[in-house]
């Protein structure tokens, strides 16, 4: 006998992050500012939230006062994966709380979080201007699924993807994957950097680097 049946059940969502104002942010201006979203890598995971600073822009702001981004770093738990239901309502929640500009929203991660920018951001394209997703990998139907629903959206994207060559925990084939597959699907701004030498960590080069701050703010989400 075939039932139609409804599961429906409420959550309380807790997610640990650190945020960084930039110098001169001031709640009541009018000014907006551009925000970034950072995923750490599997080693960062667990409850002490200032592990997320290891690497990458929580690290950086750190000494650099005058970063012009906001910054949101949330903390993955042990034991877990990057989670879009997770992400999605902790970005709603810092956009409506702060001054963030939201035409210039991007999307970054390393390792585990690569893996999480690459689905976060092909799922959801229409919420970030771009993403930098470093030695990470992905799956093909968020991508495929934009692409047939919000194609312009997922065209418009800009997306520049760093790999170490010589990495021996993610392969270099696994971000070539998704570049090529991007490609495919019609994204019209899609680099990659690949870096020689370059093992696992493809993240300090990259986000100590300015021209990667001066290519995110050349983009803006504009539909």
């Amino acid at each position: 006998m075939a039932k139609h049946l409804r599961l429906k059940r409420e959550e309380n969502l807790e997610i640990n992050y650190l945020l960084f104002l930039p110098q001169g942010y001031d709640a009541k201006s009018e000014k907006r500012w551009p925000l970034i979203l950072f995923l750490h890598g599997s080693g960062e995971r667990g409850n002490d939230v200032w592990k997320v600073a290891t690497h990458g822009p929580p690290k950086n702001v750190m000494s650099k006062a005058d970063f012009p981004f906001i910054v949101v770093s949330p903390q993955c738990p042990e034991g877990r994966i990057w989670s879009n239901d997770k992400l999605l309502p902790l970005l709603d929640e810092i956009t409506r709380n702060y001054a963030v500009d939201k035409s210039r929203i991007y999307l970054t991660g390393l390792s585990m979080g690569g893996y999480g920018t690459w689905s976060l951001g092909l799922s959801h394209p229409e919420l970030f201007a771009a993403i930098v997703p470093i030695c990470g990998g992905g799956e093909f139907i968020s991508p495929f699924l934009s692409s047939r629903d919000k194609p312009e959206a997922l065209r418009s994207l800009g997306i520049w993807a760093f790999h170490g060559a010589k990495d021996p925990v993610v392969p270099l084939s696994e971000t070539e994957r998704m570049v090529e597959l991007t490609k495919r699907l019609g994204v019209k701004e899609v680099k990659l950097t690949v870096y020689p030498e370059a093992g696992h960590d493809a993240w300090t080069e990259t986000y100590k680097n300015p021209k990667l701050y001066q290519w995110l703010l050349e983009h803006r989400r504009t539909h």
